[in-house]
Formats: C-alpha cells, sequence, structure tokens
C-alpha cells in the first residue's frame, strides 16, 4: 500500500509535538544489553513493521527480496510499510505513544537527523538496546558517524544500517574541465546559465546543498558550530543567503522555479536538461548508468574542501509491540552477509557500516567480491576531508530562510 503524507489516528505530528510543549521532556525508556539468544526465543513468530521512505526503488528491492528472507530463516516476519515521508511513521509513533498505545503499528523505522532528533526530544525511541546487538561488535566504536546523529548521541536508541556521503555528479562529456570546489561549482554554474540547479528545501538534497554553500561561504566546515547557536547564524546565514539569490538567476529555467525533490532533479540530469545533478547515495550511480538512465560520461566530482557525510540507522520505538523481533531485524541488517549485500551497486549500492579489520577473513570476502566501480570513487576517496553533519536545529532554520529569502525574495 501507498501512505500519502497525512496525520495518523487524527493527529498530526505538529499538533503532537505542541502538546508534549507544556509537558517537561519525557524520560527516554531505556533497557539493559540482553541475552540475545533469549532476544531469539522471544522473537519467534512476531511481525515487525518497518516503516521506510517508499522513494527508493532500489531500497524497497533490497528489504523485500534479500532481507526480508534473512530475518525470516531466523522466524520473524519482516513487513515493510511504504511512507511518502518520515515524518509520517514518527507522527504515527508519537500519537501512539500519545495515547498510551503498547502494542504499537510502528516497530522499526528508517531514521536520521531532524526526525531521530524530534523523536528523542519526545521520547518515542526506545534506548540502550542497539549496543547489545552482536553485530553492533563489527563496527568502530569511535566513528563518529555511527556515535551521533545530526549532533545528536545516538545513546543506543538507534542501529546504525548504511552510511552516506554528499556527493556532486555531473557529465564529463558537458563539464571537460570540472571544478574542484563548491566555489568553483557556483562560478560554473553562471557562467553556464540553465545547465545547473538544486531542489527546492526542504527538499533532503536540496536541503544538503544549502548547509553545503553554507560552509563553503565561511571558509570551511569547522567555521561552522555543529550545534546551533543564533549568533553564528545571524552572522553566517546573510551571505549564504545573498549567494544564492545571486545565483538565481544563473539556474535551470532562471530560477523561477526549482525542482521539488531530489528525484526530479536525477530526471532533469537524466534528459539532459542539466549537466550536474547531486546526491547523498553516490554508489547508486553505477546501476544508472548501467541501465542507460544516466550518460556513460557521469562522473561523480570530489570537492578538496570535502562534503557532509552522515549515517542512516534503524530506530526502535518504545510503543513497539515486537521489541524483540525488531532487534532481529536490526541484528540481521548489520551482518556481513546483509552489509555486503546492500553495498552490491546492482542491489542497492549502500555504504557499509561496518569496521573491515574487525572482520575475519571469511567475512570480508563478499565485500572484496563487489565489483569496482567505474563511475564511483571508492567510499574512503569520497569522504576524504569529510564533514561532520550540522545538528538538525541549523537545518530547520536554514531552511526557513531559503524558503522566505531566496525563494521568496
Amino acid at each position: 500500500m501507498t501512505l500519502h503524507r497525512r496525520a495518523f489516528l487524527g493527529v498530526t505530528l505538529a499538533a503532537v509535538l505542541a502538546a508534549g510543549c507544556a509537558a517537561p521532556a519525557p524520560t527516554p525508556e531505556t533497557v539493559g544489553a540482553q541475552d540475545f539468544s533469549s532476544v531469539l526465543a522471544q522473537a519467534q513468530g512476531q511481525t515487525v513493521s518497518l516503516w521506510m521512505y517508499s522513494g527508493d526503488t532500489q531500497g524497497n528491492a533490497y528489504v523485500d527480496d534479500v532481507l526480508t528472507p534473512a530475518v525470516a530463516a531466523q522466524g520473524v516476519t519482516l513487513r515493510r510499510v511504504p511512507v511518502a515521508d518520515t515524518a509520517d511513521a514518527l507522527a504515527r509513533v508519537l500519537s501512539e505513544r500519545q495515547a498510551g498505545v503498547t502494542d504499537g503499528s510502528v516497530d522499526l523505522v528508517w531514521v536520521n537527523g531532524a526526525n531521530f532528533s524530534t523523536g528523542r526530544q519526545a521520547g518515542a525511541w526506545l534506548c540502550g538496546w542497539a549496543g547489545g546487538l552482536p553485530n553492533v561488535a563489527l563496527t568502530d566504536p569511535d566513528d563518529p558517524l555511527l556515535a551521533s546523529d545530526f549532533g545528536v548521541p545516538v545513546d543506543g536508541c538507534e542501529a546504525p544500517w548504511h552510511k552516506a556521503q554528499f556527493s556532486l555528479v555531473y557529465d564529463a562529456a558537458k563539464v571537460p574541465d570540472p571544478p574542484t570546489t563548491l566555489a568553483g561549482v557556483l562560478d560554473w554554474a553562471r557562467a553556464h546559465p540553465g545547465r545547473f540547479t538544486y531542489p527546492a528545501p526542504p527538499d533532503f538534497t536540496g536541503s544538503v546543498f544549502v548547509r553545503q554553500v553554507l560552509t563553503s561561504v565561511t571558509g570551511g566546515g569547522d567555521a561552522v558550530p555543529r550545534t546551533f547557536d543564533q549568533a553564528a547564524y545571524d552572522q553566517d546565514a546573510p551571505a549564504l543567503l545573498s549567494t544564492l539569490r545571486d545565483l538565481a538567476p544563473s539556474l535551470w529555467r532562471g530560477g523561477t522555479t526549482y525542482p521539488r525533490t531530489g528525484e526530479e532533479l536525477n530526471q532533469l540530469y537524466a534528459d539532459g536538461q542539466v549537466d550536474m545533478t547531486m546526491t547523498y547515495g553516490p554508489a547508486t550511480l553505477t546501476d544508472l548508468v548501467a541501465k542507460g538512465t544516466y550518460p556513460a560520461t557521469t562522473t561523480v566530482l570530489p570537492l578538496e574542501e570535502g562534503t557532509f557525510g552522515n549515517a542512516s540507522f534503524l530506530a526502535l520505538p518504545a510503543s513497539s509491540g515486537a521489541r524483540a523481533g525488531a532487534m532481529v531485524v536490526a541484528n540481521t541488517a548489520l551482518s556481513p552477509e546483509q552489509q555486503a549485500a546492500k553495498a552490491d551497486p546492482t542491489t542497492w549500492g549502500q555504504f557499509p557500516v561496518l569496521d573491515q579489520a574487525r572482520l575475519t577473513p571469511a567475512q570480508r570476502a563478499p565485500f572484496e567480491a563487489l565489483p569496482s566501480s567505474p563511475v564511483v570513487p571508492t567510499y574512503a576517496e569520497l569522504s576524504r576531508n569529510a564533514q561532520a553533519e550540522l545538528a538538525p536545529a541549523w537545518v530547520t532554520a536554514l531552511d526557513a530562510g531559503w524558503r522566505s529569502q531566496v525563494l521568496g525574495g
């Protein structure tokens, strides 16, 4: 089934949050590490509803065709619930929590960033459980992308699933001398009117592009504090918004309109209407080129100053009635077999979260057997000089500023 953006149980996300503002922030429910054999025993026969964004065709197929059978082999049924926006899943969790539901309809959510932060503030997520998953031992405990989610400490409230690196993409046949910095990309756009654009925030891809421009105009990623600071916003946002206003006439259709989503921008690129696109999931480009969706001359454009990187997670709502089954799903998704399968560009092409140094030779073998890509550099190259993501409050403020002063200006 397809779920449209709407309120669940008659309560919108905004209404639930507004209702919670009058009361102190709830204490999140926390569980300690459990013997996983007991978790497996409790999970037998449970059905786990995984609510996830439906717009990624490869991601849907991976969950249905690869992850679901692996979970079924352990006695758990996985049911993928598609949503048009992750906020829809959070709205359901919060409304059920407000209603005192203890056997809720959401057992796992594919989440990161603002939705995770909002859920933490509302006490929506079960915490402490993720660190007890056996396969978490195969990740690097010092990996900053896994320890915090857009600056919010994870604290065992979600299990890592895969990594992402924001990347610009261009057609080398049309951009024979590509720029190497984001400032250079903006200069190229001005010199080639109509051949570049970006999605309108709050689209996820358009939003990260705006943040990337912010770090460029302020002198680099370290110049912007990770946590939101109103004084820093007041100091830095004017240069950002002025840059984007000045850029607008050089964009596709003169900046009078913007793609609404990353998918719309990708289609403009595929149709040859623009010469660049952008993505937080560059590993998927290999398959898009192989299928002829993108030109054979499609190339990733690493930037000298680096780009934003993050990780996606699976969060377990405290209202879930299938906690044990959800833990089995999250642990299975972290297994070397599943991480390698998901990394295959013909399957999904997502960067793994496992620390290769912690794997046995047999566990590393599937990763080593993955085909090299003629389109996408290695994750090590893509993540060189990677910048940690800004806190969700930055995202909200910058999106609002863009809409009022760039789109509305």
